[in-house]
């Protein structure tokens, strides 16, 4: 009933009047009688141009066909009534005829041939995929048969450790129990830890026969903050006791914090000079679950530990290597955690250099021994002359040694780095070392067993 709806009609309705903007059939000027509203029938009200250009040139050819195709009724009519009549039907079957001409005019739009599309390859044979049908039907039996029983077995490592009482850990285990303490100082922000005794070890294993008492065990504890083991620290070796007094007492640099969040990890190992050392229980305890501030003393049952043997250390070098003059410069900087030798006073450690080229030895350097120690620090360098076509033939082997004076050295721990590395660390020291010249590359290293390094190093063999 507005504008807007009256503008909408002019634009879109083609039954809108031109003259005063309303409904053909509601405006007056468009009002007809009923002739001709037969005439027009459906059409507008006005003609279109399109229309009336075409109308004017078939005007006369069209008046004389229409008289004479006239239908015998009208003949007989009156002549005022035939006029009206012939008038009416001459309008309508001229219009009727130039509609379907201007049809037959107009462009015809393109057929268009809908077929479905088929996709496949040319030359290959159509197959009717189905649905495969299991050969086989699964029963929960055979679900669960899959499973490992020993995976889901209860040990030392399982959250249900924690549901048990220190005398049912006793009483299955029998590896004895550790007695020690904590507590957080505030005022200079470190953690105490202090091993006190252990009582009722189990005696001792030995894996290769060599040992040589079998009655006593040579105790002592490694301690350390899970995760990290590196920076771990160890107690003197007790000799021959299966209830050792130890009453040391260590300290840990660590925000309060940062200590709630850690693990103590308390580690017994058995001390054997002519075998590898073995570990007797362990002990952990989240330092969340105690009051670090307040402290306190616990006696906690030993458990079974997944790792039977104790690492034998580690050890940090650096590599550069001078293309312009040939030179391979080594420095051993530090070495932490070294298996103790010395039931005493720890140990006395140095270091072996060897240049092996090929499988031929060439050139053997040490360093000096530090003593009672088995965190050593030496910070010596040492070069050796490699021209740079002998480079990717030449090897490095590294043995750490405990110094004793009554009889051969103890060995300790050994790598190999060069062309017959003993592993993927020395390897990627060694190609790091390669693509960056006169550049120094440092990193730490884990010692490996004689054993260990015979079997994958033919450079090992070489040396002694």
């Amino acid at each position: 009933q507005g504008l807007l709806a009256r503008i909408s009609d002019l634009l879109l309705c083609r039954w809108t009047c031109r003259n005063c903007c309303q409904k053909c059939f509601d405006c007056s000027c468009c009002q007809t009688n009923e002739d001709e509203v037969e005439i027009l029938g459906p059409f507008p009200a006005q003609t279109p141009a399109w229309l009336i250009s075409s109308q004017n040139e078939d005007k006369d050819g069209d008046s004389d066909n229409a008289i004479s195709e006239l239908p015998p009724t009208l003949q007989d009519v009156s002549p005022d009534r035939r006029r009206s009549s012939s008038d009416a039907s001459r309008s309508t079957y001229s219009l009727t005829r130039r509609i379907s001409s201007l049809e037959s005019r107009r462009p015809s739009s393109p057929l268009i041939d809908i077929k479905p599309i088929e996709f496949g390859i040319i030359g290959a044979k159509k197959e009717i995929v189905q649905p495969t049908i299991l050969r086989k039907t699964y029963t929960p039996d055979d679900y669960f048969r899959k499973f490992e029983p020993r995976l889901y077995s209860l040990d030392s490592n399982s959250d249900d450790m924690d549901s048990l009482t220190d005398e049912e850990i006793l009483t299955k285990y029998q590896l004895g129990m550790l007695h020690f303490s904590t507590q957080y100082d505030l005022l200079h922000n470190y953690l105490i830890v202090r091993v006190i005794e252990a009582k009722d070890l189990p005696p001792p294993i030995s894996y290769d026969g060599s040992r040589q008492d079998m009655a006593h065990s040579n105790p002592y504890v490694k301690i350390c903050l899970l995760p990290d083991q590196k920076n771990s620290k160890q107690t003197g070796v007790k000799r021959k006791t299966q209830n050792p007094v130890f009453e040391e007492r260590y300290t840990f640099e660590i925000p309060f914090l940062e200590a709630q969040r850690r693990t103590l990890l308390l580690t017994v190992v058995d001390f054997d000079k002519f075998s590898r050392h073995c570990v007797i229980g362990k002990v952990s305890m989240p330092l969340s679950d105690v009051d670090l501030v307040k402290g306190g003393h616990w006696w906690k049952a030993l458990v079974p530990s997944s790792q039977n043997e104790v690492e034998l250390g580690e050890l940090l070098l650096s590599l550069n290597y001078l293309p312009s003059a040939g030179r391979l410069n080594v420095d051993i900087i530090r070495a932490k955690q070294l298996l103790q030798t010395d039931m005493s006073q720890g140990s006395d450690p140095f270091v072996k250099i060897q240049l092996v080229h090929g499988l031929k030895l060439t050139k053997t350097k040490k360093t000096s021994c530090m003593k009672g120690t088995i965190d050593p620090f030496y910070n010596e360098s040492f070069s050796f002359k490699v021209p740079q076509e002998e480079l990717e033939n030449a090897s490095l082997v590294f043995t750490v040694y405990g110094h004793n004076v009554k009889s051969s050295n103890d060995f300790i721990g050994r790598i190999v780095i060069g062309q017959y590395s003993t592993g993927a660390p020395e390897s990627n020291h060694w190609r790091r070392m390669l693509n960056a010249h006169r550049t120094a590359v440092e990193q730490w290293h884990s010692l490996r067993s004689r054993e260990e390094c015979d079997r994958v190093s033919p450079a090992s063999l070489e040396v002694t």
